[in-house]
């Protein structure tokens, strides 16, 4: 087993230190919280070895799992990493573009592995179809949720869109050709809710929408590809695939069929593969431990997180524009 430690202690460290002490995959030795009070607070109520310092807890451990605000990605992976420690960064992974190359180029160094907390990638609606997305030309999605002041120190892009452009990133196999955006501060100083439109150099485009001071929570993502429409309800676990075919020249009684102007007729039928229920959170975090373990690539690379980031801040740059 893996010995593992968890830098941050608030809403998520919690839940990942939950996770970790369940998983068969690795051993928690314990946390690292900068706040005292809380710090006390989870050890006391949960049981978990509370360390005093950051390196205290590295020293211990295989792999970091760094839980902490984003402006300390950088700071806690360079610690971890030059001490030959595996890191697990929750997303963003960390504050600059720049900042996370020099992640990458250490993490190469000391050859360790890294693995971004894109948890998405991991929801089982998603996973059910992803094999399905083949070339989409058009991609449509919705992040939208009800305001929660924790998280509004950064823009709604880094906050809630950043999932969905992983997962439009790792599915879209061509490079970013151009970023159209905008996006309005609604109740924090940076905005709240953002549109973009990323046009990729196959031809793809992705209509990119979030905002997190909506009336009800919906995370939905649409992929219109040749000859099929899937859909993925992130928030209900669910997901739905459309096909077309050639119509048979004897349809029958129940078969759905369409006909162009050219008189062409195609049938649709549905492909719903089955969703296999999970924790996403759990599944990240013993995946990131069966990469090393076998050493493999872990699921969401250290450039995966990276070249998600870059986006976004395109995405900041162009609402940014024109303001």
């Amino acid at each position: 087993m893996l010995k593992v430690g968890v830098l941050g202690a608030g809403h998520l460290g919690k839940i990942h230190l939950r996770l970790l002490n369940q998983s068969s995959k690795y051993q928690l030795v314990g946390f690292f919280d900068p706040f005292e009070e809380n710090a006390k607070k989870v050890a006391t109520e949960f049981g978990y070895k509370k360390f005093d310092s950051i390196e205290a807890l590295i020293n211990e451990v295989d792999v970091v799992d760094i839980v902490t605000p984003t402006l300390s990605h950088y700071d806690c992976a360079v610690k971890s990493i030059e001490a030959g420690k595996h890191v697990f960064l929750e997303k963003p992974i960390s504050n600059t573009v720049e900042e996370a190359e020099k992640i990458i180029a250490l993490a190469q160094k000391h050859n360790v592995k890294g693995q971004v907390g894109h948890v998405e990638r991991f929801n089982p609606a998603f996973q059910a179809v992803k094999d399905k997305i083949e070339n989409p030309m058009f991609i449509e999605t919705h992040r939208l949720a009800e305001f929660n002041p924790r998280g509004t120190d950064v823009p709604v892009v880094l906050d809630l869109m950043i999932h969905d452009i992983d997962a439009i990133l790792s599915v879209v196999r061509s490079k970013v050709k151009s970023v159209n955006a905008s996006g309005v501060a609604v109740i924090s100083d940076s905005p709240d809710i953002a549109n973009a439109r990323i046009e990729f150099e196959n031809g793809c485009v992705a209509n990119v929408t979030s905002s997190r001071i909506s009336m009800k929570n919906m995370r939905k993502s649409r992929f219109f590809q040749k000859d099929a429409y899937i859909s993925v309800d992130y928030l209900e676990k669910i997901c739905e695939v459309v096909k077309m075919k050639d119509a048979p020249e004897i349809p029958g009684d129940f078969d759905m069929i369409l006909q162009n102007a050219e008189g062409i007729k195609k049938q649709i039928y549905f492909d719903n593969p089955k969703v296999n229920a999970n924790n996403a959170i759990l599944e990240e975090l013993e995946t990131f431990a069966d990469a090393i373990n076998n050493n493999t690539t872990p699921i969401v690379t250290l450039e995966d997180g990276t070249e998600a980031l870059r986006v976004a801040y395109m995405i900041i740059e162009s609402m940014e524009n024109k303001s």
